[in-house]
């Protein structure tokens, strides 16, 4: 049976760094601390322009938006680990983007917080934020009403998301 995330996507440009996913501001909340983990994902996305519709709505702790669509170089920048978590405490479930910086791909990994997927199209000039669709990690498909694009697939890292991240997998296969 394959894993299907159904939502509203939020769609962002070009070069989001981690500046904009995660101000610097909000990097002393340790996100091992549930309180503060909670709060960082509220936080997500509160470096970016004010043109951006609100990721989390005002009083909000959590997005509802679990889908987000990104251009080329999604998470450049810093190497904080911060950037991935905060958009897993938001409730964010995939990024599907043009390309990744290497450093948010592999902490996207590293700490389980989301799938990171890659797509040639380039569906930023495609969609808009708001818009549904369902993703199929399994099948790397994604689908509006009108269209379905084949995203990229992320082979053994996909189950070392699955399994909650380095550490999780590491306990899960006998590595630790």
């Amino acid at each position: 049976m394959s894993q299907i995330i159904k939502g509203k996507v939020f769609v962002v440009g070009d070069n989001i760094d981690t500046d904009q996913i995660i101000p610097a501001q909000y990097l002393t909340l340790v996100p091992t601390i549930k309180e503060e983990y909670k709060k960082l994902g509220s936080y997500a996305f509160a470096g970016l322009p004010d043109s951006y519709k609100k990721f989390i709505k005002d009083g909000e702790m959590e997005t509802e938006y679990p889908i987000i669509i990104a251009g080329n170089n999604f998470g450049c920048g810093s190497s904080r680990e911060h950037a991935p978590i905060s958009l897993g405490a938001a409730g964010t479930q995939v990024v599907i983007a043009q390309s990744f910086a290497r450093i948010f791909f592999r902490n996207s990994i590293a700490t389980g917080e989301i799938y990171p997927i890659d797509i040639e199209t380039r569906l930023v000039d495609d969609l808009k934020t708001g818009d549904m669709v369902s993703v199929d990690i399994d099948k790397c498909i994604l689908k509006t009403e009108e269209k379905e694009y084949t995203l990229g697939d992320l082979g053994d890292a996909k189950t070392v998301i699955e399994n909650g991240g380095l550490f999780g997998h590491a306990r899960k296969t006998g590595m630790i």
